[in-house]
């Protein structure tokens, strides 16, 4: 049985975007796509709906790299589990307030 991952928006950001300038990020875009075409073949991948949300935002013809490149990967329903685990990271101060986002996407991936 293959590993399951949840694949967050920034993985597909760095995917399809132009080639920066910044070595850093350059170096981040190529790891991204080396791992694409070489590993991710060997995870059952997974996203959620606000992946979907986050790719679709922003410039036109980047959001629509970032869906063509999310199209075949399943997705996750925010289920009220998910939101209720979503709440409790918060609540509990496990995640600052601000990051009610990667709430949703940690409590997705559980």
């Amino acid at each position: 049985m293959m590993p399951k991952l949840y694949l967050e928006t920034s993985v597909i950001s760095y995917l399809t975007a132009r080639p920066s300038r910044d070595l850093i990020l350059t170096a981040h875009q190529q790891i991204t796509r080396d791992w694409w075409d070489f590993k991710r073949k060997n995870f059952q991948i997974f996203v959620s709906q606000l992946v979907i949300q986050e790719a679709g935002a922003g410039d036109y013809e980047a959001a629509k790299k970032r869906l063509q490149a999310l199209e075949n990967i399943p997705l996750l329903d925010l289920t009220q589990e998910v939101l209720a685990l979503a709440k409790a990271l918060l609540d509990d101060g496990i995640l600052p307030t601000r990051a009610k986002e990667d709430a949703l996407h940690l409590a997705a991936a559980a």
